[in-house]
């Protein structure tokens, strides 16, 4: 069990040192999630579950309490969590290559349900911990160790854009998709944070966040070089914005 501390926003992280590669986005999204987690006063009584991938360490920085599931199936153990603790704020924080591809039904059931937990979706178009194979997310053309001259839609198909297909989902009470490359960007992704734990308070259904973030190691880039490719090639094809959110807002 980890310590809980008071709810201030300097302590919605640990004091740890980070594991994550140089220019790599979850450091920024772990930052968002906590501090807005933190300002609700709400670090005491918040579950994260995280499952394989880079995301496996997110109970190293994050200062509530995590569990960990197996690949793909943080959605089934959020479910049960926040079934048991309904009055907790209770998220799974999942990358592209576990949410997307082994996930996929787990994601697509829990909005089916309307399950009232939210889902933190960490989009760099590869997978990332396990060496830089092609994600369901990567695009058209993107080079990775499985797809050496670049994904083609005849032998792929085309990458999934799983914001849009959830908020075709009646159980989706609130889907966003943000970015992490500019400072412009970062406050907007903290307000969507902020809009799906509301959302998720009110018990109103199930609340999704995708972040556009980079994966300079695997990508091959500069941190400063990843950050411009997310803007160039990743916004183009997943674009920005809200695809669902309850109808009194609209």
């Amino acid at each position: 069990m980890k310590a809980i501390y008071q709810s201030t926003v300097g302590e919605g992280l640990t004091l740890t040192d980070t594991s994550y590669c140089p220019g790599c986005g979850h450091g920024i999204i772990h930052k968002l999630v906590m501090e807005s987690i933190a300002e609700l006063g709400k670090l005491g009584e918040t579950i994260g579950v995280s499952p394989i991938g880079c995301s496996v360490v997110a109970h190293e920085y994050m200062n509530v309490e995590m569990c960990e599931a197996a690949h793909g199936r943080a959605p089934a153990v959020a479910t049960g969590i926040k079934r048991v603790h309904p009055n907790h704020i209770v998220f799974s924080y999942q990358g592209d290559g576990d949410l997307a591809s082994i996930g996929m039904t787990e994601i697509v059931h829990a909005a089916m349900r309307g399950e009232k937990f939210t889902t933190f979706f960490v989009n760099n178009a590869i997978y990332g911990m396990t060496g830089g194979q092609m994600a369901p997310t990567t695009l058209l053309g993107q080079k990775s160790t499985t797809s050496i001259d670049g994904r083609k839609k005849e032998i792929s198909g085309m990458p999934i854009r799983v914001s849009e297909l959830l908020a075709t989902i009646d159980g989706a009470v609130y889907v966003e998709r943000v970015a992490v490359n500019t400072p412009a960007n970062v406050r907007k992704a903290k307000q969507a944070i902020k809009r799906a734990l509301d959302v998720q308070q009110r018990k109103l259904g199930f609340s999704f966040v995708e972040f556009l973030s980079s994966c300079p190691t695997n990508w091959g880039l500069t941190p400063v070089n990843a950050l411009k490719w997310v803007g160039e090639h990743m916004i183009p094809y997943y674009p920005l914005g809200i695809f669902k959110q309850p109808e009194e807002e609209k």
